[in-house]
C-alpha cells in the first residue's frame, strides 16, 4: 500500500502515468480523500514494483562503507528481535487472567461462568434472590463483615425474614437508589486509619455525598459504625454516610449505633444496637417473632475420598476483608528468619528484633517505613483443647469440605481442608466469647456483669464450653456454626525497622511480646497470638534442642505441609502513606514510645548515609519514651552510635522540649508519630496548645492551623489501636 501526495486536478489517468515513471506498475482501486491544506489529494492505493525500480532501489540501499555495514547489522537485529515477539521473548503468561479473576468468587463455591453472570445492581439482586432485607458492609480487618453474617443469621432466625449480605464493592453504589421502600438496607462500616473508609467503602463513599437530592426517598435503612475514641475522627465514616443518606431523603429506621474500640465493647455495643434493631422490627416493621432455630447458611460435610493433595492445610487466603487481593499488598510467601535477638534485659518481659531474608522471593520489594505482615498459626493448647471438646480429636485430619448453601452467602475458608487446619491456620479460635453466646442466662442478660467475667477469665469458645459442660464433648454443636460465627484469622502487621536502602533484601521488624494477666488472676495470662508465635520460632531457632518458649507455650512450627521448615513464616508487604519528605534537608520531628521506635530507627539510619555520601540532610529530633528506661530502652547502644556519627544533625530526647519542637514546625519540619492511638492524640493536643501559647492564637485559628498542615503532608502517622 502506498499513501502519496499529488496535486488538486490529476485525475486517475494522471495518477497512474505518474506512478509508473517512480516505477509503480500497478495501481488499483484507489482511495482519494482532502489533505489538510485543501490542495492535495492524498491517494492510498494497492502498488507493485517493477524489475528496473527494483534494481534501482537495490543500487541506492547498498551499503558503501563501515557505518553503512554497521547501521545495517543493528536495523537487522531490531528487525530479528521484533519478528522473534512472542516467540523467543514476551510470550503470553499462560495464567495472566488469573490476575483479573475476582477470589472471593472463586472459593465462594460459585463457578467462573456464574461468577461472571453476577449482576452489580444492588436492586436487581435483591429481586433476583427474593431477600427482603440487605446488609452492606464495608470492613478492613474483617470485623464489620463478621457483624454482617452474624446479623443476617438472626434476623433471619427470629423473624423468619430473608436476607442477604453484600460486599459494598460488587455493587453499583447508584443501584442503591432502585431500592423500593418495601425492603430494608442496613449500613455495617468501619473506619479505616485516622478516619477513613475502608477501602472496599471507598466506591460507595464518594458516591453517597455526591448522589442528587431526593434521590433515595424511598430507601429505609440504619446504620452501624465500628470506631476508636482515640482516633480524633472517631467513626467519622458512619457518620458521614448517615448525614449524606438524610440529606438526599432516605429514612432511618433508628438512631445510629456506634462501637467504640477503645474501651474495648465493641462486640457490646454491637449487641445492644442489634437489641435496638429488633426492637424495631417488631415496633415499626411489624414483624413478628417467632422460635429461633438454627439454620446454617453453610454446610460442612466430610470426604474421605479426597486426597492430601487436593486439601488446603493452612497457607493463608491472601484476600482482604473486600474479598479481594489489595494492590496494596504483595502476594504471601514464606520468607526466612535470618536473625533474632532480645531488646529487653529482664527474663520476663519479651521484645524481639527479627530479621527477614527476601533473598529467595525476588518478587518482594519493600521501602522504607512499608509494613511486613505475618501470618501465625494458633497456639498447640487451643487448637487440641478445641478439637477435644467438639468431639474432633480422633477426625482431626478428615478432609471436609465446605459450601454456600445460601446464594448470598460465601465461603471465606479455603475449601477443602481439615478440621485441625481450619482451628489452627484460618480462624480465631483465641478470641474471647461474644456475650450471647454466653453459658450462663445472667451472663448473656447483663452487659455489666459479663464484661466483669470476661476480665476475670478471658474467656474464649473452647474454655467456655469445658466450663458449661466440664468432661464432656459438644458432638451435636455444628461445625458449620463455628465457620459461621468466628472470625478468620487475619495477619498482623510490623512496621519494618529497617532501612530499605541499607538493607533491601533483609527487611526487620521490632515485636513486643504480649502475655497480660488477667485481673485478680497474676497467674493466668492472655497471650497475643502472633507475637508468642514468633517468641517460640525465635526461641526454636537459638537452640533446636532445647529453645522453647518462656511460657510454655507450643506451636506447629514447621507450618502447613511443612513449608516452613527452617525456621520459616508466611509474610507479606503492604505500602505505606508513611514515607519520608523528598528533600533530605527538611527537618523531622519524631515521637514514639516503645516499639513505635521501629520506623524511626529506619529514618535515622537512612539519613545517616544520606550524609556520609555527602548529602546535606535537615536537623532531626527524636522524642521517645518507654516504661522504665533502664530495662525498656531499645537499641540505645545503636541510637547512640547514630547520635554520636550525626552530631547536631539529631537529637534524643525523652521529655517534650516545647521550644525545640515549635522552632522546627516553623522552620518546616514534618512530625511523625508512630505509637498508639491515644498517644498520637494527647501529642497533638500538646503541639497544639504550644502553638496557641507561642503565637497568641485562640482555640479556633489552633484549629485551622493544625488541619491546614495536616492538608499539606506535614503532618503523619503510623499508629493503632
Amino acid at each position: 500500500m502506498i499513501c502519496k501526495g499529488f496535486p488538486v486536478g490529476d485525475g486517475e489517468e494522471s495518477l497512474k502515468e505518474k506512478a509508473t515513471k517512480i516505477g509503480i506498475i500497478e495501481v488499483l482501486d484507489c482511495t482519494w480523500h482532502w489533505a489538510m491544506n485543501k490542495s492535495t489529494y492524498l491517494v492510498n492505493a494497492p502498488w507493485r514494483l517493477s524489475p528496473e525500480a527494483l534494481q534501482q532501489l537495490a543500487r541506492q540501499l547498498a551499503p558503501t562503507g563501515t557505518a553503512d555495514y554497521d547501521a545495517l547489522m543493528i536495523l537487522s537485529m531490531v528487525a530479528a528481535t521484533y519478528l522473534s515477539r512472542g516467540i523467543l521473548w514476551d510470550q503470553p503468561v499462560p495464567y495472566r487472567h488469573l490476575l483479573y479473576e475476582r477470589p472471593q468468587l472463586k472459593m465462594g463455591g460459585a463457578s467462573g461462568a456464574h461468577a461472571h453472570q453476577e449482576t452489580r445492581n444492588i436492586a436487581q439482586k435483591l429481586v433476583e434472590a427474593e431477600k427482603n432485607i440487605v446488609i452492606c458492609w464495608g470492613s478492613q480487618s474483617g470485623t464489620e463483615e463478621g457483624f454482617a453474617h452474624r446479623l443476617a443469621r438472626e434476623i433471619g432466625l427470629r423473624f423468619q425474614q430473608t436476607i442477604m449480605t453484600a460486599d459494598l464493592s460488587d455493587y453499583d453504589p447508584d443501584s442503591i437508589c432502585a431500592i423500593p421502600e418495601t425492603k430494608l438496607a442496613i449500613f455495617l462500616l468501619s473506619r479505616y486509619g485516622g478516619g477513613d473508609p475502608s477501602d472496599n467503602t471507598a466506591e460507595f463513599w464518594d458516591w453517597v455525598q455526591k448522589a442528587p437530592e431526593g434521590s433515595l426517598t424511598n430507601l429505609r435503612y440504619c446504620a452501624f459504625g465500628l470506631g476508636n475514641s482515640n482516633y480524633k475522627f472517631y467513626n467519622r465514616v458512619v457518620d458521614v454516610v448517615v448525614q449524606a443518606l438524610d440529606q438526599r431523603g432516605a429514612h432511618a429506621l433508628l438512631p445510629v449505633g456506634k462501637a467504640n474500640d477503645a474501651e474495648g465493647t465493641t462486640q457490646e455495643d454491637f449487641i445492644d444496637w442489634k437489641d435496638d434493631l429488633f426492637a424495631a422490627c417488631r415496633a415499626e416493621l411489624s414483624f413478628e417473632e417467632g422460635e429461633a432455630q438454627y439454620l446454617p447458611t453453610l454446610a460442612v460435610d466430610e470426604d474421605e475420598s479426597l486426597e492430601l493433595i487436593d486439601l488446603h492445610h493452612g497457607v493463608p487466603d491472601p484476600r482482604d476483608a473486600s474479598g479481594k487481593v489489595s494492590t496494596q499488598c504483595s502476594p504471601v510467601r514464606a520468607v526466612p528468619i535470618s536473625s533474632a535477638r532480645q531488646l529487653f534485659s529482664t527474663p520476663d518481659r519479651h521484645c524481639l528484633h527479627l530479621d527477614l531474608d527476601l533473598t529467595c522471593q525476588p518478587e518482594l520489594t519493600y521501602k522504607t517505613d512499608d509494613h511486613l505482615a505475618i501470618w501465625p498459626g494458633n497456639s498447640d493448647a487451643e487448637v487440641e483443647r478445641l478439637l477435644q471438646v467438639l468431639g474432633r480429636a480422633d477426625r482431626r485430619e478428615v478432609p471436609i469440605v465446605i459450601r454456600s448453601v445460601d446464594a448470598a452467602t460465601k465461603v471465606k475458608i479455603p475449601t477443602p481442608t481439615t478440621p485441625a487446619a481450619l482451628f489452627r491456620y484460618y480462624l480465631e479460635i483465641g478470641a474471647p466469647v461474644n456475650r450471647d453466646q454466653a453459658f450462663l442466662l445472667r451472663l448473656g442478660q447483663n452487659k455489666a456483669a459479663y464484661a466483669d467475667f470476661l476480665r476475670r477469665t478471658h474467656v474464649n469458645l473452647g474454655r467456655l464450653l469445658q466450663l458449661a459442660v466440664p468432661d464432656q464433648t459438644w458432638t451435636q454443636l455444628p461445625l458449620s456454626y463455628r465457620v459461621e460465627t468466628m472470625a478468620s484469622i487475619q495477619p498482623r502487621y510490623y512496621s519494618i525497622s529497617s532501612s530499605s536502602v541499607l538493607s533491601p533484601r533483609k527487611p526487620s521488624i521490632t515485636v513486643l511480646v504480649a502475655s497480660n494477666s488477667v485481673p485478680e488472676n497474676s497467674a493466668k495470662l492472655i497471650h497475643g497470638v502472633t507475637s508468642n508465635y514468633l517468641l517460640a520460632l525465635a526461641e526454636h531457632r537459638r537452640d533446636a534442642t532445647s529453645g522453647a518458649h518462656p511460657r510454655g507455650l507450643t506451636y506447629y512450627l514447621p507450618g502447613p505441609s511443612d513449608a516452613l521448615a527452617g525456621g520459616q513464616v508466611l509474610a507479606h508487604l503492604r505500602k505505606s502513606k508513611f514515607k519520608l519528605p523528598r528533600l533530605a534537608s527538611s527537618p523531622l520531628i519524631m515521637v514514639a514510645a516503645g516499639t513505635g521506635l521501629a520506623p524511626f530507627r529506619a529514618l535515622i539510619a537512612e539519613r545517616r548515609q544520606l550524609q556520609q555520601v555527602g548529602r546535606d540532610i535537615g536537623e532531626m529530633i527524636l522524642i521517645f519514651g518507654c516504661r522504665r528506661p533502664d530495662e525498656d530502652s531499645i537499641y540505645r547502644e545503636e541510637l547512640e552510635a547514630l547520635q554520636s556519627t550525626l552530631g547536631d544533625r539529631l537529637r534524643i530526647v525523652t521529655a517534650f522540649s516545647r521550644e525545640d519542637v515549635i522552632r522546627l514546625i516553623e522552620e518546616g519540619a514534618n512530625v511523625y508519630i508512630c505509637e498508639r492511638a491515644g498517644m498520637a492524640r494527647e501529642v497533638e493536643k500538646t503541639v497544639g496548645r504550644a502553638m496557641r501559647k507561642t503565637k497568641g492564637r485562640n482555640d479556633g485559628e489552633g484549629n485551622d492551623w493544625s488541619k491546614a498542615f495536616k492538608r499539606k503532608g506535614k503532618w503523619q502517622e503510623d499508629v493503632w489501636g
